[in-house]
């Protein structure tokens, strides 16, 4: 209690002192956990960039609502239109769009962008340039991508690249360091008005398009490093929105203010267990690149117990092994189950002797497991720094890998570190998220994408199949609901079959808030889009637009 005590003490010191001096309404917000800013706002930064550079800064042509059907809320962009064939989609801009420094934004500055990450392929974070034969302007508003297969789903990869000013971005010689310490952007909180190693502060665009709808003058981001400093500044009162796992938050957070201290949870990113098969260790990738080896592991995992004790049973156990689950039961193969299904249930005996069988024996009388070869080895089990819940979740998953005697020890890097392993793959072993999607195609390409190796920790275990290639790029390439549940259906068999990542749970997407300064949260009685604050979900711009201030 009186560590709780000091933590909100020392989190509203650090948010009083922030305070603005002329702006009105100042939201508090927390979307990253970290032990120092550093000033970086470069929207192609996979792991330097602060947590509120895309889509507050760098506004997308259209945010797709997957709590909807996938539904187009047109932002930058007024419209799209794929033709018949899927070979091309066209968009049209917004008539009088200004970059925040009053330059027009125009169809030029959508060339230039896509010009400019195919010159420098390490911008493409999506790999979508790859997906295309050429983008070409039809008039000053109007942009044509034209596409190198079908796809009738090109549209929501295409609105997750940022769009720069090329009158900001074409002298810019080192794109991949360059830190935009003063961004020049399309989105409604542009102006960076003040910035600490503690807090920064970043203000409405003064040429924003849809300013008449922006209430809220200001965001401030104080600096949290963890959950507890997270959960202590929101019973405090002093945030407003966050995005955090908070344990036992009816008793933590409602109980201190009932009338103003909101969450809504809903089932969202997939958790799983990755391994790296390009592992440094060759030891450890020797044992990551045997699928015995992994449906073993996944046998021996409690993920009902991670749930309840780890995930305070907020999260969903997602024991499927095609990684669907749940969340996506209309698209589920019931094949997978059957002839698969016992690798994704906790069974401990059975993988322990799946382990024996495939010679994962103690050679050496050390007390340890080694692989069939004799080679020793090493589990280095890694997990960010502060991330409480998923350091809970590796504890209780160590604790029946230790029993069936793997050696495997934790490691807690910061945040910054674990993401540019597993990016690299030059990792072991770790956990790892990745957001849902209206359709389940969308997680396979995130995940199993070779294209997207080297730029995307989502690809982390670096595991790819031509076939599974070949059957996304036949689902993207059809309209005809039985061809792609064809396809569907093969992708999950084989995902199962190779299980080259471990479901564990889908977690919530956390969503706190409080209604004591501004009204228009969306909730459960509200579920108008995902308002969840995380730099992986757009929508939270059309949460931001919907918020008006209370009459103090």
């Amino acid at each position: 209690m009186k560590k709780l005590m000091l933590l909100a003490a020392t989190s509203a010191a650090v948010l009083t002192m922030a305070a603005p001096a002329f702006a009105q309404n100042v939201l508090t917000i927390s979307s990253e956990q970290t032990t120092t800013f550093v000033r970086n706002f470069n929207p192609f930064g996979q792991t330097s960039a602060r947590f509120t550079t895309l889509h507050f800064i760098y506004e997308p042509l259209v945010v797709f609502n997957r709590l909807n059907g996938n539904e187009p809320h047109f932002r930058l962009a007024e419209s799209f239109e794929l033709a018949d064939d899927l070979m091309s989609i066209t968009f049209t801009l917004r008539e009088g769009l200004k970059w925040s420094d009053g330059e027009a934004l125009t169809a030029d500055d959508i060339i230039f962008t896509y010009d400019y990450i195919a010159k420098f392929p390490a911008l493409d974070f999506i790999s979508v340039t790859q997906q295309l034969n050429s983008v070409e302007k039809v008039d000053d508003r109007t942009v044509r991508f034209n596409l190198k297969e079908a796809n009738s789903l090109i549209a929501n990869t295409i609105v997750d690249m940022p769009i720069v000013p090329e009158h900001i971005w074409a002298s810019i010689e080192d794109p991949v360091t360059f830190a935009n310490e003063t961004p020049v952007a399309s989105g409604p909180m542009t102006e960076i008005t003040r910035f600490t190693p503690n807090v920064y502060e970043q203000c409405r665009n003064p040429h924003y398009w849809d300013n008449d709808n922006l209430a809220v003058d200001c965001l401030r981001m104080p600096q949290l490093a963890d959950n507890p400093q997270v959960l202590a500044a929101l019973a405090e009162g002093s945030l407003d929105w966050a995005t955090s796992f908070i344990p036992d938050i009816d008793n933590t957070f409602v109980a201190k203010d009932p009338e103003h201290h909101k969450y809504w949870f809903t089932p969202s990113s997939l958790v799983s267990l990755q391994m790296s098969q390009v592992s440094p260790d060759e030891n450890a990738r020797k044992a990551y690149t045997d699928v015995n080896f992994r449906r073993a592991l996944s046998m021996i995992i409690d993920r009902q117990t991670i749930v309840d004790i780890a995930g305070y049973g907020y999260p969903l156990v997602n024991g499927d092994p095609s990684g669907l689950g749940e969340l996506y039961a209309s698209f589920g193969n019931p094949e997978v189950k059957a002839q698969f299904g016992q690798y994704g249930e906790f069974n401990y005996d059975a993988g322990v002797a799946l382990l024996d069988e495939a010679g994962y024996v103690d050679a050496d009388n050390d007390g340890f497991r080694d692989n069939p070869d004799g080679s020793k080895l090493e589990i280095d089990f890694m997990v960010p720094n502060g991330w409480t819940d998923w350091i809970d979740a590796v504890q209780i998953s160590m604790e029946t890998m230790q029993q069936a005697g793997l050696n495997v020890k934790m490691s807690t890097p910061e945040a910054a570190v674990w993401t540019a392993a597993l990016i690299s793959g030059e990792y072991s072993m770790t956990l790892n998220a990745l957001a849902s999607a209206a359709d389940p195609y969308f997680p396979y390409i995130r995940s199993y994408n070779p294209d997207d190796f080297g730029k995307s920790r989502f690809t982390a275990p670096h595991w790819s199949s031509e076939e599974v290639s070949k059957l996304l790029s036949e689902y993207k390439q059809s309209k005809d609901p039985a061809t792609r549940k064809t396809a569907m259906d093969k992708i999950q068999l084989i995902i199962a079959e190779a299980l080259p990542i471990v479901p564990l749970y889908n977690s919530p997407s956390f969503y706190e808030y409080n209604t004591k300064r501004f009204t228009g949260w969306a909730d459960a009685e509200n579920p108008k889009y995902s308002p969840v604050v995380s730099n992986a979900n757009p929508a939270r711009v059309l949460q931001l637009l919907d918020l008006d201030p209370v009459a103090q």
